[in-house]
């Protein structure tokens, strides 16, 4: 095959001479370069608009210069390079920071605020579990401890108490926010419904955590739920006897609350924040809501791309900032709180057998005891059963039922209304609560006198007084005067023999208290004897 020169298809006439060189003998000294003082300014422009990526090389110098200024940095990014090449720290972690968001304002904060809240909760917590005894004789004693005598113990209780109530209100906040902003509509359902578990969870742990100070105010907050849980149709019984451990709020009911406030609620609340987080981040952050812009779940998606490719921006730091903000503000607020006014006041030990007190539940169940003082007593049961199944099918349907259309509330007015009423609603009702009486009312009331007549013909006015000095008759009823919480005593000894008297009177009962550590032997059988005489016989008798 014959050889073509490159230069066979050029016209003679263009071809350049091709001038054959040879390398010289001579050794060319190199060109010298001046030195650059190293505070000399770089020329505009020369490096202007230019991505430079870092190479291998200029990683390993850079790496090298920092090991000669800084060794601790440098062992800190061998640490971090170390750990990313196995973790996948860059690839996984940063993608979730710099990730494109809608432009959102100020009120997107307070679901990142009521995370931070609960993880101080968590932190505080652990420091005080160090040194509380969850036991009857112990819990008071080491809280005021705590409080008193630990370093920095009641700053760090007061962190957890008032970060208790932070919690409490912004994930109320949060809530009401969402639902104005109408963010629960596709395709983000799963994220409300997993926000009303974490609410449920929220107001669980302030009310566990309520029993562990074991004074009068948190005693008597339990003994009512534990009545109110009693009175539900067919399962009664059983949720409060898994509530308390028992029939009646003792050690094991403590113990139970510590557990569940320490151990199980906070397990439970951290997997579903991270189901929650999922679902933020494969859903994406709601974009703020646009007047005459209705949810379609056959475009949303694709909306929502073309929003974030026209105005989205970098969650990190764009977004992030307010997050940031919000946080050190709350985390702010909240010491400043633990150290004055401090920590809630503890009250004296729980001690069942003390009837003239007024305990208060915490602020956040004030309403609930105001619902439960000011009621008509025929409508506890109903409300008490009813009203929570209400509200929380209203909360799980939500989303199912009103999925899509218009999110802008001056389109949905009426989300605007609920939560006005519910705002106004709650305050009343706490306010009602601090001021109204405590249900049931434990000062004691009299027996009739044709009762105390006949017992004491009969010698049994010992029985009697006692019977009344504890209260008795604000839930039992004999004759025409006494309560209706508990059985109706008018005929006792008609129903119930000696010894069942006094195993009831010793161990409680339903949504009794039990008298066996309180009341001596003679004591409960002088109460016994009174009881007995309650029959059909002598109750026909004027």
């Amino acid at each position: 095959m014959a050889h073509h020169d490159k230069h066979d298809n050029v016209p003679n006439e263009s071809r350049e001479p091709v001038v054959e060189t040879t390398p010289s003998t001579e050794t060319q000294p190199p060109p010298q370069i001046e030195p650059v003082p190293a505070d000399a300014a770089v020329p505009e422009g020369i490096l202007a608009g230019v991505n430079i990526p870092p190479t291998e090389s200029s990683t390993v110098s850079e790496a090298t210069t920092t090991a000669t200024t800084n060794p601790l940095k440098k062992a800190g990014i061998a640490t971090f390079d170390w750990l990313d090449m196995r973790l996948g720290i860059r690839s996984t972690f940063v993608p979730l920071l710099v990730h494109t968001s809608p432009r959102v304002n100020w009120w997107y904060v307070f679901g990142s605020a009521t995370l931070i809240a609960f993880v101080m909760q968590v932190v505080t917590g652990v420091a005080l579990a160090f040194t509380y005894v969850p036991a009857p004789n112990s819990a008071n004693q080491s809280i005021q401890w705590i409080t008193n005598e630990a370093p920095l113990g009641s700053v760090v209780r007061g962190i957890h108490y008032w970060g208790a109530t932070a919690m409490v209100i912004l994930v109320f906040i949060h809530m009401c926010q969402v639902f104005a902003f109408g963010s629960f509509k596709f395709p983000r359902e799963l994220n409300w419904l997993s926000g009303v578990v974490l609410l449920l969870l929220t107001i669980s742990l302030a009310f566990t955590g309520q029993l562990l100070r074991w004074d009068q105010d948190a005693y008597w907050a339990v003994y009512v739920m534990a009545e109110q849980l009693a009175r539900v149709p067919f399962i009664g019984n059983w949720l409060m006897q898994i509530i308390i451990a028992g029939q009646t709020v003792g050690g094991n009911t403590l113990t139970r609350f510590y557990a569940t406030h320490v151990f199980l609620l906070p397990a439970v609340t951290f997997a579903l924040i991270g189901t929650h987080l999922y679902l933020v981040i494969k859903h994406g952050i709601s974009e703020l809501p646009v007047v005459g812009k209705p949810v379609e779940p056959n475009t949303y998606h694709e909306q929502y791309h073309e929003l974030l490719e026209e105005e989205g921006e970098p969650f990190w730091p764009d977004s992030a900032w307010k997050d940031v903000i919000a946080a050190l503000l709350i985390g702010a607020l909240v010491l400043a709180l633990a150290i004055w006014p401090g920590p809630k006041h503890i009250g004296e030990i729980a001690n069942p057998t003390i009837l003239q007190t007024s305990p208060r539940p915490d602020w956040y169940f004030l309403s609930l005891f105001a619902v439960l003082a000011l009621m008509p007593p025929k409508l506890e049961d109903t409300l008490i059963v009813v009203g929570p199944l209400v509200m929380g099918l209203a909360l799980i349907l939500l989303p199912i039922l009103a999925s899509k259309g218009e999110r802008h509330w001056r389109r949905r007015p009426w989300a605007l209304g609920i939560i006005a009423f519910t705002v106004v609603a709650l305050g009343v009702l706490t306010y009602l609560g601090e001021q109204s009486a405590w249900s049931p009312d434990l000062t004691p009331k009299p027996l009739a006198a044709n009762i105390t007549q006949r017992a004491d013909a009969a010698g049994l006015s010992r029985g009697a007084e006692i019977f009344q000095q504890n209260a008795c008759l604000n839930c039992h009823r004999i004759g025409d005067s006494g309560g209706s919480r508990g059985p109706d005593l008018s005929t006792v000894g008609d129903r119930l023999t000696q010894e069942q008297l006094v195993w009831r009177i010793l161990n409680g009962g339903t949504n009794m208290p039990a008298y066996g550590q309180t009341l001596g032997t003679s004591d409960v059988n002088q109460v016994v004897q009174f009881l007995l005489q309650q029959n059909s016989e002598r109750s026909q008798k004027p």
